[in-house]
């Protein structure tokens, strides 16, 4: 068998050490890690990858997009897969900013404690990408799901994304602009994530306490002041006022167990394609 190959493509000039130890220890032999990857360079870079072995050896060879421009990591994406040519062709996973492994773990950390199909859910800060991708996976399990930004026009555009990403799902947009707003929000929510900019709070604990139907909520900012008021960074499945508490830390390991699973995939075949939705179905296997 060849050697496993993992090609890293990262958006930032120093392509990061997070996935580069990741990958190796999940089991990639050789990694070769490429900075400041302009999508002009992707198409080049692709065909060093599939044009230097047989295809019966390419599951050996994989890619994986990273770097904190999630964007440029979706356009990365869409480049890749255009060049791949018939059999000529590897694996591939998008986890820039670490955005979709997060949302995965986030998502399968509320799985455990809440009937997802039909449950109302609230995204707070869910306009980012790990927002977004969040309520994409919530919206899948058959949740009714809130995004909440500041910004009511951007709340609205990543739900009407979310519902094109996901038809007949049910998906709303609110303008958090105040605390009595919020708890207006909050009425029949049972799972909160906020996944919102680091050190903001998002909710404040006098309207989380006040929120009596809310089970599970998930902060996903590790920086102070934490996006929920009252929950713990290392928080997991603790209980806060009588609602179970995850903190980011707390998912986090989750979040590297499917990471590392996830590169491991990727050197089963040359077809898989790793984004949110692949990503939250290796996580439920786990």
């Amino acid at each position: 068998m060849k050697r496993r190959i993992l090609i890293q493509l990262d958006s930032d000039p120093q392509p990061s050490v997070f996935d580069r130890v990741v990958a190796v220890d999940a089991g990639a032999e050789e990694l070769f890690s490429y900075g400041s990857v302009t999508l002009e360079q992707v198409t080049g870079l692709v065909h060093g990858a599939i044009f230097t072995r047989s295809p019966a050896d390419l599951s050996s060879t994989a890619i994986f997009i990273g770097g904190s421009d999630v964007a440029a990591g979706e356009r990365a994406l869409k480049r890749v897969r255009e060049t791949f040519l018939g059999p000529l062709r590897v694996s591939v996973m998008l986890d820039s900013n670490g955005s979709n492994t997060t949302a995965a773990a986030a998502v399968l950390a509320a799985r455990k404690h809440v009937e997802l199909k039909g449950a109302k859910t609230l995204v707070l800060g869910g306009t980012g990408p790990v927002g977004q991708r969040a309520a994409r996976l919530l919206a899948s399990e058959g949740a009714s799901v809130t995004i909440a930004s500041r910004a009511l026009d951007k709340a609205e555009h990543a739900a009407a994304a979310v519902r094109q990403f996901v038809p007949g799902s049910h998906v709303h947009a609110f303008g958090a602009t105040s605390a009595v707003a919020l708890a207006t929000a909050l009425r029949g929510v049972s799972v909160v994530i906020a996944a919102g900019a680091a050190g903001v709070t998002l909710l404040p604990a006098e309207v989380r306490v006040g929120a009596r139907d809310l089970r599970v909520v998930i902060d996903l900012n590790a920086v102070p002041p934490l996006g929920i008021e009252g929950v713990d960074v290392m928080d997991k499945a603790a209980q806060r006022d009588g609602v179970i508490a995850y903190g980011a830390i707390g998912v986090g390991g989750s979040k590297m167990k499917i990471h590392r699973a996830a590169i491991a995939k990727l050197f089963e075949s040359t077809e898989h394609v790793l984004d949110a939705e692949a990503i939250y179905a290796i996580g439920k296997s786990l």
